[in-house]
C-alpha cells in the first residue's frame, strides 16, 4: 500500500515552504530514514526523510511552493526491490563496502558509512571522511549537518576530488589570485545569470523594508575604549577556558552591558503594538526579561538566535549559549523558537571588518546595537589630560524607532553601554 509523503511543519505560523531538489528520483529504491528532499521555510530548512521502504513516486517539482501537510509523493512500501530482494531489505549501497574502482575515483572513504544520499554528496565535495562521523539521524544515519559539523572542525581531507578530463582548465599556482566570477565562467563574457531567492532570503527582505517603511528609525553613534576590556579578557582567557569550556569573547561582555542599559531605560526595550495603516501603532509593550538576539551570519543568509532571559545569565552562560546557536546555525539545525521573540539585538559587523554601519532594526524591537571593527586610534588619555595616547577603539551605534524612544534615551542608552565597556567592574554590580 502506498504511503504518502507529506510536508512537515517547521514551526508555528509556517504555512508554506519551498521543496529543494529531490536526492532521489522518479522510480527508485529508498530506505526508510533516507534523505529525500529538503525543505526551506523563511526561518528554517529541515531535511525530509522517507517515512518507509519502497519504491518512491515524486508529485512535486524541485522548487515548486508546498503548503504544510501538501502530499509531494508517495512510497510503494510493498514494491520488490530492484534486484530481486524483496521489500524492505538493506539496500546494496549501505551494507557493500566501497569498491577500489571509486577509491580509484576520487571517492571518499567511509561511502559505505550509513548516511544520507546528501550527506555522501557534501562529504564528497569537501573531502571528508564519513568514517568515524557520528550520525544524529535515526538510527546513527549520518546526515548532511552533521558533515558540515565535521568539516568545520577541521577534519583532514579523506580524498582530493579528482577533476574531470574533459576539463580544459590547468590547475593554477597557489599564488595566483582567481577572480570571483558564475561558477565555470570564463574572463571577459558578458553573461548573467539568476536564482531564485530562497524563503530565508525573501523573509530577510520582507523585514528590512518593513523596518524601514513602519519605523522612523534613527542611528545615534559613540565610541568605546577597549583596552579594559581587552586586558581583562588576554589575564583570564585562559583560566576561563580551563573552567568553562568555552573561550571569553567581547560579546558576553557587550550582552552584560546590554541588559544594564535595557534596565535602566526599559523603553529600548518595548515594542509598539496595534494600530492599522503605515507606521501606526497605539499600544506600548513593556518586557520585564531581556531576550537579547545575536546576529549571525550563515551561508542561507543572516539570522538572529535569541539567549532567553539574558540578564540573568553569567559570562560563561552566555558565551556557552552563543557557541551553542551559531553552530545550530551554521548547521541549519536552530529551531523557529531559537529564532523568534527577542527584545533587543546586537550585530558584530565588526568581525568582517565593519568600521561603521547603521545596523536596520528586527521588528518588531525597537533598537539595535551595532558593534565594530578594533581599531587603535590616537585619543585624549583619561588617564592624563591634554595627552594623546594609542588607544583600541571600537565605534558603537545604536538605530532605534523615535516613535517609541526619544534621542537623549538613546543617547544615554549607549553612554552607558560605553561605560559599562570602558569600566567592566561595573558590570560586577549591573
Amino acid at each position: 500500500m502506498p504511503i504518502d509523503i507529506t510536508v512537515p511543519s517547521p514551526g508555528e505560523s509556517i504555512s508554506e515552504v519551498t521543496l529543494g531538489t529531490w536526492s532521489k528520483s522518479e522510480g527508485d529504491w529508498v530506505d526508510k530514514d533516507d534523505l529525500l528532499v529538503e525543505i526551506e521555510s523563511d526561518k528554517a530548512t529541515l531535511e525530509l526523510l522517507a517515512p518507509a521502504s519502497g519504491l518512491l513516486k515524486v508529485g512535486a517539482k524541485s522548487g515548486s511552493e508546498q503548503k504544510v501537510g501538501a502530499i509531494i509523493g508517495t512510497i510503494d512500501e510493498g514494491a520488490q526491490r530492484p534486484g530481486g530482494a524483496g521489500g524492505g531489505a538493506k539496500s546494496t549501497s549501505e551494507t557493500k563496502p566501497a569498491s577500489a574502482g571509486a577509491t580509484q575515483q576520487g571517492l571518499a572513504p567511509g561511502a559505505d558509512v550509513r548516511a544520507t544520499s546528501m550527506a555522501k554528496k557534501i562529504a564528497a565535495e569537501k573531502g571528508v571522511s564519513l568514517t568515524g562521523v557520528p550520525g544524529s539521524g535515526p538510527a546513527g544515519r549520518v546526515m548532511k549537518a552533521d558533515v558540515i559539523a565535521a568539516s568545520g572542525k577541521g577534519q583532514a581531507p579523506a580524498a582530493m576530488p579528482v577533476p574531470s578530463s574533459a576539463s580544459p582548465v590547468q590547475a593554477a599556482p597557489a599564488t595566483t589570485v582567481k577572480p570571483i566570477l558564475a561558477p565555470g565562467a570564463p574572463i571577459g563574457t558578458r553573461g548573467v545569470r539568476r536564482e531564485k531567492m530562497t524563503k530565508l532570503r525573501q523573509r530577510i527582505a520582507e523585514r528590512l523594508v518593513e523596518a524601514q517603511h513602519t519605523a522612523a528609525m534613527l542611528t545615534t553613534f559613540n565610541e568605546a575604549d577597549m583596552s579594559e576590556v581587552m586586558r581583562l579578557r588576554s589575564e583570564h582567557k585562559d583560566a576561563f577556558e580551563k573552567e568553562h569550556g568555552v573561550s571569553l569573547g567581547f560579546m558576553s561582555f557587550f550582552v552584560k552591558a546590554a541588559t544594564s542599559a535595557l534596565r535602566k531605560f526599559p523603553r529600548v526595550n518595548a515594542s509598539i503594538l496595534g494600530g492599522q495603516g503605515l507606521g501606526s501603532g497605539d499600544e506600548i509593550e513593556f518586557h520585564e526579561y531581556c531576550d537579547v538576539a545575536v546576529a549571525v551570519g550563515t551561508e542561507r543568509g543572516l539570522v538572529v538566535p535569541v539567549l532567553r532571559n539574558a540578564e540573568a545569565m553569567s559570562f560563561a552562560m552566555i558565551e556557552n549559549t552563543i557557541r551553542e546557536l551559531a553552530i545550530k546555525a551554521r548547521d541549519g539545525k536552530l529551531t523557529v523558537d531559537e529564532m523568534t521573540g527577542g527584545t533587543f539585538t546586537i550585530s558584530n559587523g565588526g568581525v568582517y571588518g565593519s568600521l561603521m554601519s547603521t545596523p536596520i532594526l528586527n521588528p518588531p524591537q525597537s533598537a539595535i546595537l551595532g558593534m565594530h571593527t578594533i581599531k587603535k586610534r590616537p585619543i585624549e588619555d583619561p588617564r592624563n589630560p591634554g595627552q594623546i595616547a594609542l588607544r583600541p577603539m571600537m565605534y558603537l551605534a545604536l538605530s532605534y524607532d523615535h516613535r517609541i524612544i526619544d534621542g537623549a534615551e538613546a543617547v544615554g542608552f549607549l553612554v552607558h553601554i560605553k561605560e559599562c565597556i570602558e569600566r567592566p567592574e561595573r558590570l560586577l554590580f549591573a
